[in-house]
Formats: structure tokens, sequence, C-alpha cells
């Protein structure tokens, strides 16, 4: 049973409007210290300014936070010390090295000289940083910066971290780094709130996740929950570049226990409550002069869940995200 101190971040009754634009509409959540909780929407779901209440950056209109146990509703940014926050844009100085970034990150937490230089040296040989010390940071590349940025956000140890879209606009191989450096934290026991577009590295990473639609919360489960009614069903995909909508309706009189639908141009997708048998559905068609190119078996994910429940395409969040920030 879960205890009072073992929830790292409790929020109730949160709302907040701009003008005549409800942004966030009661808003309820917990997340359990050491969890990795995401929290994934399109844009103008309400995502941005749920995190920037959590984080002190805007006031609530109604409804309390607590963050470690304190209560920040009134005063916001009373437990700046338990939280470190990495948001989707770096917050640090170009014009000074990763080395003078991390150090000047140390001094606003109080650290002394001897101990900022030490945990300085110490993130950036941990985030394979260690030759760019002595570089300036506008020189970066972008996933460098993304790392240096982590680095500066945990420097004061915190116990509960805010990551803001980590690996959107970096290559491959630095968010899959990026990736590897999440996971390692939260093995370490740090609690981390995560926002991303990248509904696949949610899957990947988080322990639960909540959905949040206009500003409303709509599903918080774990990953698991979450996907398990979808894999209670079976699902094929069969490739067949004739004229898909006729074979789908053909099909869903032939196979009447059987779902049929054409999710895109030459695909058909097939849908059942018990095992899918793929000879009589590639004989059917054959026998009605279709190509068959191939039939595949399908795993749900968590993008399924998603697009169920929210109706939003998980190709959709990706591009309004990378019209911003660039290409992953």
């Amino acid at each position: 049973m879960t205890t009072e101190s073992d929830i790292a971040i409790k929020v109730q009754g949160l709302a907040k409007s701009f003008g005549d634009v409800q942004a966030v509409t009661t808003v309820a959540f917990e997340v359990n210290s050491g969890e990795l909780f995401g929290f994934l929407g399109p844009n103008g779901a309400g995502k941005t300014t749920t995190i920037n209440m959590l984080t002190g950056l805007a006031r609530p209109d109604a409804g309390t936070i607590h963050i470690g146990g304190i209560d920040c509703t009134r005063k916001p940014r009373a437990a700046q010390h338990l939280i470190g926050v990495v948001p989707d844009e770096s917050n640090l100085y170009p014009e000074l090295s990763g080395f003078d970034n991390l150090c000047f990150c140390a001094a606003l937490y109080g650290m002394g000289k001897t101990e900022r230089q030490a945990r300085a040296t110490e993130l950036l040989e941990a985030f394979d940083l260690t030759k760019a010390a002595g570089r300036k940071f506008g020189g970066y590349s972008k996933g460098m910066k993304r790392r240096l940025t982590i680095a500066a956000g945990i420097i004061h140890r915190p116990r509960i971290l805010f990551l803001d879209e980590p690996t959107t606009g970096i290559d491959v191989a630095s968010a899959r780094q990026l990736r590897q450096m999440i996971k390692a934290l939260h093995n370490q026991g740090t609690t981390i709130f995560l926002t991303t577009h990248y509904i696949e590295e949610a899957e990947r990473l988080c322990d639960r996740i909540a959905f949040i639609m206009s500003g409303r919360i709509v599903r918080i489960d774990t990953v698991a929950n979450l996907v398990q009614p979808l894999r209670e069903k079976h699902v094929m995909q069969i490739s067949c570049p004739n004229d898909v909508n006729n074979l789908s309706t053909q099909l869903g009189k032939e196979f009447p226990d059987q779902a049929f639908s054409s999710p895109e141009p030459g695909l058909i997708q097939v849908e059942a409550a018990t095992p899918i048998h793929v000879g009589p559905l590639v004989r059917f068609l054959e026998d009605r002069g279709a190509e068959v190119a191939e039939a595949r078996r399908i795993r749900p994910s968590l993008e399924d869940v998603f697009v169920q429940i929210t109706g939003v395409g998980a190709d959709v969040m990706r591009t309004e995200k990378e019209k911003k920030g660039g290409a992953q």
C-alpha cells in the first residue's frame, strides 16, 4: 500500500486558464517515489502548462501541488531544492564552456567551489563530454547540448527530475544515448516526470503513463495495463496493391468473425478474438485476382492505445514537434 512518504508528486484539482482559454482543467495524479512517469498528449493538450505549474514557473488558478511532501500551492518554489528541471529548449549560456555552465548552475544551488568543480567534472565524464568541457556551449551539437542540459538539471542531485521532450530534434545515436542515461538515473532511484512526443520512447522507458487531452487527464495506468486489452486481440496486416477497400468488404462477408479495415492504401488489417489463419485469407484474395505481397502478425503497441484513446495519430504528434525542433 502506497503511503504519503512514498509519493513524490501529488496533484489535485489543478486548473489554469489564459484569458478565455482553459489550458488545464481539474487535473489530478500522483507520482510515486522512484517512478518514471510519462505525460503524453498532442500540442495544446496542457502538458507544458502542467509542468510549468509543477516546477514553479506558473501559478495554478485552482488545485493543490505537493512535491516531496511539501505544499507548493501558495509557495511554488518551496521544493526547488528537491527538483531538477530540463526544459525542451536549453537554458544554458552559449558563451560559457560546458564546464563553466555546470559550475554556474551548481553555484545557484549554493554548492561551494571545490564541490561544484568536482561535480561538474564527474558529470562531464558520465555524459561523455570531457573532451568538450572547455569548448563554448554554443558550438556543441544538438545531442551534446541536450546531454549537458540534463547534466545541469541534476548538478545538485535532485530527488525529482522533470524532463521535457529530452530527445526531440537530435540524431538517432544521441537519442539512444540519452535514453540510456535516463534509464540509469531511474535505476539510481531518481523520480522522473517525462513528457515526450515519441510514444515508442514512453513505452520503452516509463512505469506508468498519463494521457492528457484538452487540459484533462483521460487515462492513467501502467504500460502493461494500457496495452493488455489490445493484446488480447489478434491482428494481422496483409499487403495487397489491389483495391483493398472493395476486397475488405468481400472479406468481411466471407469471414464474419473477423473485422477488416484498410488503414492505408494497399493494406488490409484483420482483427479477431481468436488466432487468425492466414492461408484461407490469402487463398480467398488470390482467387479474386489479388496479389498478396506480404502477410504479417502485428503486436499492438502503446501507439495503438494512444490513437484509440485520443484519436490523434502518433505521426501527427511527431510531425508537430519536429516542425519546431527538427527531425530526430
